[in-house]
């Protein structure tokens, strides 16, 4: 299974509501439930604007679309990641899985999954 690295680095953060979310941007995630709006995005489109915000995040995607029927992907990436002490901040959309991970554990955690046969790209 071949994981992409995403090249900048993000922030997950609490906004009160989407206003001040650049929606043109080229990357961002919006999750919304009746308690909060949390918002993943490039740190420098972070809105000026949070209720609490976390910097420092580096992340990879699983690449291509994965079908619903596949069961596992993630609780094995994370598992890995865990058996190392490495924290995840994982996002799931329709076509696939991300991973962020502080960016003081990224290069290790890269190193962890490729020597567990994943491929990084």
């Amino acid at each position: 299974m071949e994981l992409k690295t995403i090249p900048y680095k993000l922030t997950v953060c609490k906004v009160a509501d989407i206003s001040a979310v650049d929606m043109n941007a080229d990357f961002y995630f919006i999750g919304k439930t009746d308690e909060e709006i949390s918002l993943v995005c490039r740190t420098e489109d972070t809105p000026s604007l949070t209720i609490e915000r976390d910097d420092g995040r580096r992340g990879f995607r699983i690449k291509g679309m994965l079908d619903f029927s596949l069961i596992g992907i993630l609780s094995r990436l994370s598992g890995i990641l865990a058996d190392h002490k490495i924290g995840i901040f994982a996002v799931s959309t329709y076509n696939t899985d991300y991973i962020l991970v502080k960016e003081e554990n990224y290069e290790r955690a890269l190193s962890v999954l490729n020597s567990e046969g994943y491929s990084v790209v």
